[in-house]
């Protein structure tokens, strides 16, 4: 098993291989605002300082503290930050009553939306293979329709990404604070109980469906 520290070589190394091979405008990151987006946007601010973009998807249904953490760490780090939005003709009239279709529309069809406007070639996400047992089948790159995935943290583990987060004294959402493991959309997204794993929290039909999300193009 790799240590952190090579972990930690093997995606900045990565991060390196990107930034070399795309124009700063044709490179976006997918930042949540939860911990794992925000350690890999620590790191990319270190492999390509001029790479500045990040796309933030506002369903209208995120935690305020989310946002607001967001909102404080793209001045402070002075990133280039694209909210992409739902159209009011996409959403659905109850939202999270049909999980595959909510996702679709309120985050699915944003995000494809904002890569095409801003013709981003190359997205980064922080998505992990141990969170979901579908995220274990997913690879480094991957090829999406009209762009590349990069998935950079693919290999670490929760615990590696808070010991990162500690030893570099990276600022992270309140909401973890308060026995969340895993932020999403409000309506989903519950605090962790004791004895679950990490996504606990996250709402069971839409993890059970993962699969079916990440083939539409959710990461």
């Amino acid at each position: 098993m790799k240590s952190l520290q090579e972990k930690l070589e093997h995606t900045l190394d990565l991060l390196r291989s990107i930034r070399d091979a795309h124009l700063p405008g044709e490179t976006a990151l997918a930042w949540t605002g939860g911990k794992d987006s925000t350690a890999l946007l620590a790191l990319w601010r270190e492999a390509a300082p001029e790479h500045n973009l990040a796309i933030n998807i506002d369903t209208g249904c995120k935690f305020p503290e989310v946002l607001a953490f967001r909102d404080r760490m793209a001045r402070e780090w002075d990133v280039r930050l694209h909210i992409a939005k739902p159209l009011p003709e996409d959403c659905p009239a109850q939202i999270a009553a049909d999980k595959i279709a909510c996702c679709r529309a309120m985050k699915v069809a944003p995000l494809r939306r904002a890569l095409s406007e801003l013709g981003v070639r190359a997205l980064l996400t922080g998505v992990r293979a141990d969170e979901n047992p579908e995220r274990a089948h997913m690879r480094e790159r991957e090829e999406r329709e009209g762009y590349v995935q990069f998935n950079p943290l693919l290999d670490w583990t929760e615990m590696d990404v808070w010991a990162f987060t500690v030893a570099r004294g990276l600022p992270y959402c309140e909401l973890y604070d308060r026995g969340y493991r895993s932020l999403g959309c409000v309506p989903c997204t519950l605090p962790s109980g004791a004895g679950q794993g990490e996504r606990g929290g996250r709402d069971s039909e839409k993890e059970a469906r993962m699969a079916e999300l990440h083939a539409l193009g959710y990461f």
